[in-house]
């Protein structure tokens, strides 16, 4: 089993920043990649961004490519997405999830997930 605990969230003006923490505990030998995903109120929950462990090759979605960054530290076994120049269509819940082979975009493929934490930009 893999745990992940996000951290990180809150409220924020349109055109500021905030970094999302995902801390993971556990089997992380097991991981192979980690994405963000994100849920807004009645909308379907969309992919935000995914790293390789090992290689730390990176994909984003078109909608937060250049002002989202997505990194991670193997040391603390953390992953971390910095967002910056929000805006308020960015609002919704942040989910951290782990995949134990390969990498993708459908929340469907991945393993484990966390709690989420709430992001919110207001205008």
């Amino acid at each position: 089993q893999v745990q992940l605990v996000e951290s990180g969230g809150g409220l924020v003006q349109a055109g500021g920043s905030l970094r999302l923490s995902c801390a993971a505990s556990g089997r992380t030998f097991s991981v192979f990649s980690t994405g963000w995903f994100r849920q807004a109120p009645g909308k379907e929950r969309e992919f935000v961004a995914t790293i390789r462990w090992s290689a730390g090759s990176t994909y984003y979605a078109d909608s937060v490519k250049g002002r989202f960054t997505i990194s991670r530290d193997n040391t603390k076994n953390t992953v971390y997405l910095q967002m910056n120049s929000l805006k308020p269509e960015d609002t919704a819940v942040y989910y951290c999830a782990a995949k134990t082979y390969s990498s993708g975009t459908d929340p469907s493929g991945y393993d484990y997930w966390g709690q989420g934490t709430q992001v919110t930009v207001s205008s």
